[in-house]
Parts: structure tokens; sequence; C-alpha cells
């Protein structure tokens, strides 16, 4: 049977960088098997393979049944002859990209769990057909790395695991030595800096001056970020000749235009976090997750120290961060251009997570809020919890400029070592000067290396974006996934298209670095990221807006309600360093929540959020949406008119 297709994208990337996962220390356990590492460009796209294997039959009946298999892209399909096979009579595949696998070498057994299914398969007795079974499995499809071959050859063949180092390690010194050359001649910063390299950089200048300006978190980054664009071993050929051209040529427009003011920092606000983040090397994961793959984890209680001192309601404020392509495009009589800044504001709600693959966010419970109102960004925001199974996050924001809003609920899956976040739901924006009203979805988000390793976060999938009040165009951004063949990460590409599906604008850039519009080399830079505060590896990865959002101002206190995150105690004594105070108090938390569960079930009382409410949208969907009472409330002040549940 074909395995689901919602299983671990990425079973596959670190296999060169660390050892199998031992279940056990005894010489004939169970095994995880680890991927290969992304980058790794040795490594041949393999052939088609065809063969025997033996595979258990399924209960109650007992044996190994003998099947014909065939390995084409990654599928392997088995029947009980080629004759079959090649009449499409098919028992069953298995895509082996898409599986968590387990080997067990003594035993020459191998375990394929596809969340549906679990394939035990076993290498047919016989020098000849062992080899064969071997190579028949050396990889998965194009778009995802080897990971059996590249397994049983480490521990099988020694010599050719030699081999495969000595290659790996050449490809290595290869690519030093490309990069030394680019950096060797590069453009010369001083030069570019003083003006004095004009006929190089005055015409990207100009059109970046004429047609884009970086808006106010771009300001604020620093001149080095564009200098380390240029000497990074990541980036492509095409990134050193124009990206990184385009990110210097903007910095000397602005230092001459004058627009770099120093106190661009200075907004009133914190500039770093009480405390670092605690060290989570001794916690084993692996004993708290083994029972949950395929599962969702959101019902999973995890230790304290996984989590950052934010929650979800939170982070959907923290998507707002870059709210100043929403009053540019607020400013923008072209419709199409007003598109390409939509499109720039939904990428860039995901540049925040670049460095946040070590921690996991606090869970809302049931009626947690938070508000969140920025003058320096002219908007004010609030949030709630308004479901607790399933959980969904409700949020508004509004401004002079536009109205933003959302309600998401998302399903995490754990597939071994890695963690799928699916996310449900509609983001809208409306801008009343235009009539217009945006919708989109959001994509995949997958953390990889959940067990060992360095972890990394991945978003992967299409956001279509429409203009619900006019047909002028659609917008189609797709966040392209990584793929063992092809190791540039976290690109987005995407293109703006008329009523005629003529295309009038090409995207292009990463989530994590910027968008361009356009066509290299001549693209003009829409958005790009701020810099990173000094010491964020050791802050959770936060970026200066995230540091922000969990600060409770003491005047802010008698206004907010109870319920709001900043009260929250777990969470605060977390981001103090105070670890098994926050442990206990989040143990307590959850606790009162499902107590408070239990009495309304016993009750049969149905909760009611206090601040937003449930509508059917036009695709007959149900979508939270603000009732428009938050504000009022607020002015009275305190919230002291509204019943408030004691939630900590």
């Amino acid at each position: 049977k074909a395995s689901s297709g919602s299983t671990d994208p990425s079973l596959s990337k670190q296999f060169l960088e660390s050892d199998p996962i031992s279940l056990s220390k005894e010489p004939d356990s169970w095994e995880i098997i680890e991927g290969l590492k992304i980058g790794q460009t040795n490594v041949q796209k393999p052939d088609k393979h065809e063969g025997f294997m033996l595979k258990k039959r399924k209960w109650p009946l007992k044996g190994w049944h003998k099947r014909f298999f065939v390995l084409d892209n990654g599928m392997l399909k088995y029947s009980k002859s080629p004759i079959d096979i090649q009449k499409g009579k098919v028992h069953g595949s298995i895509d082996v990209g898409l599986s968590v696998m387990s080997i067990k070498k003594k035993a020459r057994r191998i375990d394929l769990d596809t969340e549906e299914h679990i394939y035990h398969l076993k290498v047919k007795s016989g020098a000849n057909n062992y080899f064969l079974f071997i190579h028949c499995k050396s990889a998965k499809d194009a778009q995802k790395s080897s990971i059996l071959n590249a397994f049983l050859t480490v521990n099988l063949f020694p010599d050719l695991a030699h081999c495969q180092s000595n290659l790996v390690e050449l490809s290595k010194l290869l690519q030093n030595l490309e990069i030394l050359q680019r950096t060797q001649s590069a453009p010369n910063f001083t030069d570019m800096q003083t003006g004095e390299q004009i006929h190089v950089s005055l015409p990207l200048s100009q059109q970046v001056s004429n047609e884009s300006r970086l808006s106010m978190s771009e300001s604020v980054s620093e001149f080095f970020d564009a200098q380390e664009v240029l000497l990074s071993a990541s980036s492509s050929e095409n990134e050193v000749g124009y990206d990184s051209m385009l990110q210097l040529c903007c910095w000397t427009d602005l230092v001459l235009n004058g627009e770099l003011t120093g106190g661009a920092f200075r907004n009133g606000r914190r500039t770093c976090l009480p405390a670092p983040s605690p060290d989570t090397s001794n916690i084993n994961l692996w004993n708290i997750l083994r029972n949950n793959i395929g599962k969702d984890l959101s019902k999973v209680s995890m230790p304290v120290e996984l989590n950052e001192p934010l929650n979800t309601l939170q982070h959907l404020c923290e998507e707002l961060e870059y709210s100043e392509l929403l009053d540019k495009a607020a400013e923008t009589d072209d419709p199409y251009e007003r598109m390409v800044l939509i499109a720039a504001f939904a990428a860039s709600g995901y540049a925040s997570t670049y460095f946040r693959a070590g921690s996991k966010p606090f869970n809302p419970v049931l009626g947690e809020t938070y508000e969140c109102i920025r003058e320096d960004k002219g908007f004010r925001f609030f949030s709630e919890q308004v479901s607790h199974h399933p959980p969904i996050s409700a949020c508004h924001c509004e401004s002079k400029n536009f109205v933003f809003w959302q309600d998401i609920r998302w399903k995490n899956k754990f597939w071994g070592k890695s963690m799928e976040i699916l996310p449900v739901g509609t983001l809208n924006v409306t801008l009343p000067k235009y009539g217009d009203y945006y919708v989109w979805n959001k994509v995949t988000t997958c953390i990889h290396n959940i067990l060992s390793g360095r972890r990394w976060i991945e978003h992967y999938g299409e956001i279509t974006i429409r203009n619900t009040k006019s047909s002028v165009c659609i917008c189609k951004l797709t966040f392209v996934k990584v793929n063992y063949w092809n190791s540039n990460v976290n690109e987005v590409q995407g293109v703006v298209i008329d009523q005629e599906g003529k295309v009038v604008h090409r995207l292009f850039g990463k989530w994590h670095e910027g968008l361009y519009c356009g066509v290299a080399p001549s693209a003009k830079c829409i958005w790009r990221p701020g810099s990173m505060p000094t010491n964020y590896e050791r802050y959770y990865g936060f970026t200066r807006f995230a540091i922000e959002l969990n600060e409770l101002d003491p005047l802010l206190k008698d206004l907010l309600p109870s319920t709001d995150a900043r009260f929250r105690p777990d969470q605060r004594l977390l981001e103090e360093g105070n670890i098994e105070a926050a442990a206990s108090e989040k143990q307590r938390i959850e606790e009162l929540q499902r107590g408070r569960r239990r009495y309304m079930e016993e009750n049969s009382i149905e909760y009611v959020p206090k601040f937003f409410k449930k509508v059917i949208d036009a695709n007959q969907r149900e979508a939270w949406v603000t009732n428009d009472t938050y504000w009022e409330l607020r002015k009275d002040p305190g919230f002291s008119k509204v019943e408030i549940p004691v939630l900590w």
C-alpha cells in the first residue's frame, strides 16, 4: 500500500554528520538510519534497480513472501513476478524517502514505517541477491537523498565507505578553492562606500533609489550583513553576481542619501532578554518522542527547557514585524505592484524562524490573550486562544493603512527524525484606500534533525494570494523544497499573473535573506530582513522585534486583562532563567486547564471566547473574527466589566 504522502519529507540529511542512533547497546539491536547531509554533491543520481526480497506475511500468518521488486525514483514497488509488475499488477509500493527506516544488521532486516503501515523486509539469502538488494535501495527519488545504500555501504562495505569519505573531503576542498577565487575578485567595499566605484554600483543604485525604498527594518541592517553574503559558501554563482551587489547598492544609496539614522533602534523598548537560553543537551528527546511517531504532538507535554519565552499568540504578532510593506502597499496605485508588496509581506512572516529551530513556543491555554500596541509601526494588535482541541489561535491588527487578521490551527506530526507542522487557516489583509481584500494560505514547516545533529527549519509549499475584490491579478509564491541534488536552501520563487494568464512580475529570493522583483541583474530589492541582535545565538535566536514582544511595561499592567501572555508565570520564569520554577509552574498551569475542561464537560458548558466570534466565510469555512469589544473594554480601563477566568 502506498504511503500517505504526508510523512517525513526529508529522512535524509545527516548520515555523514553522525552515526546512526542506537536504541540499545546490544550488538543486534534495531537502529534508526540517519540520512545524508544536505549539500553533498558527489553521489550520482541512482538508476532503476530490480531484484528479489522477502516481505513478512501479515499477522496472523507466519513466514515470509518472496517478492519481485522494482526501485525507481525512490518508489519501491513489489509483486509476485516481473511479469505482474510489467502488467501493472503491483501488490504494494513504498516511498522509501518518506518512511522512517530502521535496520537490524545481524538479521539483515529492514523496517519501513510509512505511518499507515510498517513494512518488514529482509535481504534474500545469497551473495548476488544481497548485493543487488543493497544497490536497489541506493536512493530515494530525485528530490530526496539516499539512506539505505549509504548505511549498508558504510556498515557492510567499509572500503567503499572510506572512498566515499575521501570524495567528501575532496568536494569540500574544491568548494573552498571556489570561494577563495570568488572573494579575490569581489568588489572593493571601501571604494563602494565612498562612491568611487561608480561604474559598478551606480546603475543598480539608481534603480533601487528610484523604484524601491528599504523599510525601516532594512535600514537598520548592518553593512557587514551584505558582506557576509558575498563571502558565504552557500551562495550560488548568481547570488555572488547580483544578489550581494543589490544589497550593497541598496546600502550605498541609503548612506549617500542620509537615510541611515543612528537612532533607528531607540524606540524605548528593551534590546536584550534577561537571561540566555538554557542548555538542553541533557534532554533525551528519543525517550520522550519514541512512542509518538506519526502522531500529533500538540497533546504531548514537553520539558520547559525546550520552550522559548514566547507563545503562539505572540508568534502571530511576530508575523507583522515588517508591516511597513503593508503601509507601502496602501500608498501604491498600481495593482500589480501592490500585489508584489503583499507577496513580500507574506514571505517576510517566515524570516524570524531561521534561527529558531532549537526551541518551540508555549502552547496558549484556552482563553489566553495577548496585546501589542506599536506606535512606531502605527498598529495595534490583539490575539486570543479561542479553542483548545483543536488548538486555534485568532488575531486582529489594525492601522490607518490596513487591517490584518487570521485564525490558524496547526497539526504537528513527528516522523522519527523530523517534525512537520501543517497549518490550516487563512490570512487576510484589507487596504481600505483601494477597497482591496487579500487572502492567502500558509505553507508547511518542517523541523529537521529533531533527535541528533543541528536542527534546522524548512518551509515548503505554494502560497496563492488573491484579491477577492478584484480579478486584475493573482500571485503564486513557491517555497522550494530542499532536495538532495540541489543544495540551495530557503528559495522562494513567484509570479504575479494578470487576468489573461500573462506574467506581469517575477519574484525570487530567499525567505531568510530577501525578495526581489524582476530579472537579474536588474531586479529590485522589495524586502530584506533586519540584522540580528548581538549574541542572538545565546538568546533563542530572537530577532530584535521578538525580544520586545514579552516585555511588560509597568504602565501597561493595569490596562491589560489578567489573561495576557505577559502575566503567564512559567513563560516569565523561563525568560528570567529560572528553569526549575518554570517547569513547576508549567505543570500547574496545564493541570488547571485540564480541571477547567473536565468541569465544563461534566456540566455541558460550551466555551465562548471573549473577543472573537465564529463566522462562516465565503468558502463555507469556519473562521474567527473580532467581535469589536477588546479596545472598547480596555478603555474602562483594565477590563473591569469582564469576567476573566483564572488561567494561572
